[in-house]
């Protein structure tokens, strides 16, 4: 071949492989858009105080203003009577076993849920997904971890192995149940910090997670500032009623039950508010006042 030939032919060779990479960057960069991001939002240190000091029934009860879906856990209860949790969420997935699985998994140390424990302090709870209820997350040994971590609190929809034990450990751990069964015939860890469902309640990484003897309730980062506002807001109201009630027996009907953001002034309970200082211009819970 001449000079010119041959020229050519490379510049063809490189074009085509910068179109090559061009493509896969363009395919890269649809996929992760197509995905979206794992995590919807970030969550203060403060706003995390402020949302653990709530019961998960205000919680609850401000999603359910705003129009969000369920966030309670149904299948995770405490362990202990004395457990509560506040945190931000640190996922794992668990999938059904299945030989390529248990091959194809990161082995020993490098396994998708120990990379979940090292990410685990104070401020974070660990939420794992399991396959099933009755199917075992863990024991003792692995836990140990997490109790070296100082972790804020363990979340499942499934069971957990050496209940004496995992109590002694001290951090709050909230699961359907306890068994006695192996857990690595039933599923295997497979991802860290990706999006997850428990009991049917979607998980982000970062969501604050807030449990107590109720329950265990979900806050979404991305709205997890309005929640506390309206949670708190209602769980004020509702300590004003309570104390009315105490102080003059009656039935409840006439201040509860209320819907935020539609207390009238003119109401009883609207009139009850006044006197303890609370009116529509400092409270979104009133008609016309509310702000979500």
């Amino acid at each position: 071949l001449d000079p010119l030939t041959m020229l050519s032919s490379t510049f063809r060779r490189a074009a085509t492989a910068a179109a090559s990479r061009s493509n896969a960057t363009i395919n890269i960069a649809q996929r992760t858009m197509a995905m979206g991001p794992a995590q919807g939002g970030e969550i203060s240190d403060e706003l995390l105080a402020k949302l653990g000091s709530l019961s998960t029934q205000a919680l609850v009860d401000g999603l359910w203003v705003m129009g969000w879906p369920s966030a309670q856990i149904d299948g995770a209860r405490p362990l202990h009577p004395s457990h509560k949790c506040v945190g931000r969420a640190v996922t794992l997935n668990f999938v059904p076993a299945r030989p390529d699985i248990a091959q194809d998994k990161p082995p020993g140390g490098e396994s998708p849920e120990y990379e979940a424990f090292e990410k685990c302090g104070p401020n974070e709870v660990l939420v794992m997904s399991s396959v099933g209820p009755w199917e075992s997350i863990g024991g003792d040994i692995k836990f140990l971890r997490l109790k070296q971590r100082n972790i804020g609190g363990l979340v499942s929809d499934g069971s957990v192995r050496d209940t004496d034990e995992i109590i002694n450990y001290g951090f709050p751990c909230f699961s359907y149940s306890t068994t006695a069964r192996q857990g690595p015939a039933a599923m295997q860890p497979w991802e860290c910090n990706g999006v997850i469902s428990v009991s049917g309640v979607t998980v982000r990484p970062g969501d604050a997670i807030v449990g107590d003897q109720d329950g265990v309730v979900v806050v979404p980062a991305k709205v997890a500032d309005k929640v506390y506002s309206i949670a708190h807001g209602r769980e004020e109201i509702e300590e004003i009623v309570k104390e009315e009630l105490i102080k003059n027996p009656g039935p409840p009907g006439k201040y509860y039950p209320f819907m935020s953001g539609k207390i009238k002034v003119d109401s009883p309970l609207g009139q009850l508010l006044a006197t303890k200082g609370i009116t529509p211009e400092n409270s979104n819970q009133f008609e016309g006042s509310a702000d979500w």
